[in-house]
């Protein structure tokens, strides 16, 4: 039988492949149909009650696509429906974020020099902001001020900046990005789930009873998807920022994600005037590159520090304590530490990669299973064994794993 922590890894492997796949179809067809839609044209051919039309090039032939903004007077019995890829991206979203940041809590959900909760406490957390976001944002847009589509978008923002204050005064720097992209990614799927759909179900259930349907619902599924097209690429970044230290652990992290939100919709808007065929906005790319350079200015701010680093928690002691700690220390000093320090000392190396540092005894400690999975049951680390570790050395990491697990 494969050992646990093998089976554990390779299923975080598969949720994540899972997630980018099903992330990948919404988000295709979310920026396609945003596309298509600001591009309909009117023209005098449009039978009646259409709102304009497209013709578009692809795969060896002409789609001839026309947009009804209730319907038409005959409505087929075979609707394709968009939904199930949102639906999906959050439900393997939320796998991934139970697989590795609520089973592993200790390693990369709480961080006890920011706030010394049980794990469980932080998972509650979690759960409870995250249900917070999308009612409060579903209030917003229920609301008088729902009517203003740019109003409401300034009072999101400035509640994704203080979120993402927030986050960072109760998890790690990693947790806080991941949770920013949850808390935004929900918002987007449950307009999906709770807004937009059911109003167009609303629609055809009226068109199949011989009713005229309220144009409202359509009306207020466009402003909820609009919403979802300035989210996106923020998103995005938060689900990418956990592989790089300079955008979640540094002091500002909190201000980076809320400037990356404006970038976003910096580029969202060249794309989306660009598809609406209203002139060429060159000047957000300049905008979006000084933003970025505001970005990359404030990753150079003193870091936090590394709690890992600085305490043994009560899970590390086993490893402290097994005998084959000293022999394993020596071996990760060696072969890892020149890396994995606060100053790198690795030719090209200048940030310890993902953060991880492995320069003391508790530090070595509270990372045995990443260390076992990275140098021992896989060959990961060292990248290309640039510092020639030996298959003798990998069982000896092995061993004093197993030993402090209990294995």
């Amino acid at each position: 039988m494969p050992d646990y922590i093998i089976f554990w890894e390779w299923l975080s492997f598969a949720v994540r492949w899972a997630h980018v796949i099903t992330a990948i179809a919404w988000i295709g067809s979310s920026f396609y149909f945003i596309a298509l839609d600001l591009g309909l044209r009117k023209t005098p051919s449009l039978p009646p009650l259409a709102s304009g039309e497209e013709w578009q090039v692809h795969g060896g032939g002409f789609y001839h696509i026309q947009k009804y903004l209730v319907a038409p007077e005959f409505l087929p019995e075979h609707l394709t429906w968009f939904k199930w890829e949102s639906y999906f991206t959050w439900i393997t979203g939320a796998m991934m974020l139970a697989v590795i940041y609520y089973v592993g809590a200790d390693l990369y959900l709480i961080d006890r020099h920011v706030l010394d909760v049980p794990n469980w406490v932080g998972i509650l957390i979690s759960i409870g902001s995250i249900a917070f976001g999308w009612i409060a944002y579903d209030f917003l847009c229920k609301s008088p001020l729902g009517k203003s589509t740019t109003g409401l978008m300034l009072i999101l923002f400035a509640i994704l900046t203080a979120m993402a204050w927030a986050y960072t005064q109760v998890f790690t720097g990693r947790a806080a990005m991941l949770h920013m992209g949850a808390f935004t990614a929900t918002i987007m799927a449950a307009n999906v789930a709770m807004i937009i759909i059911p109003n167009q179900k609303i629609v055809v259930a009226d068109l199949k009873a011989g009713r005229v349907p309220d144009a409202k619902y359509g009306k207020i599924a466009k402003q909820r998807s609009t919403h979802n097209n300035y989210l996106t690429l923020p998103v995005i970044f938060f689900m990418l920022s956990g592989h790089y230290p300079l955008a979640f652990a540094t002091e500002w992290n909190w201000i980076i994600a809320s400037l990356i939100f404006l970038e976003g919709v910096v580029i969202r808007h060249f794309f989306n005037t660009r598809h609406a065929r209203r002139g060429n906005p060159t000047w957000t790319w300049p905008l979006a590159i000084v933003i970025f350079i505001i970005i990359a200015w404030l990753s150079s701010a003193p870091k936090l520090g590394d709690s890992q680093e600085a305490m043994a928690s009560r899970a590390a002691e086993p490893f402290l304590a097994a005998t084959q700690f000293v022999a394993a220390k020596d071996i990760v000093m060696g072969r890892c530490s020149m890396c994995h320090t606060a100053e790198p000392f690795y030719d090209g190396v200048y940030e310890a990669p993902k953060n991880v540092h492995l320069d003391s005894d508790a530090a070595i400690a509270n990372h045995a299973a990443e260390i076992a999975i990275q140098a021992g049951f896989s060959h990961a680390m060292p990248p290309g064994n640039v510092t020639e570790i030996t298959l003798d050395e990998r069982a000896v990491l092995l061993a004093w794993y197993r030993e402090g697990a209990g294995k």
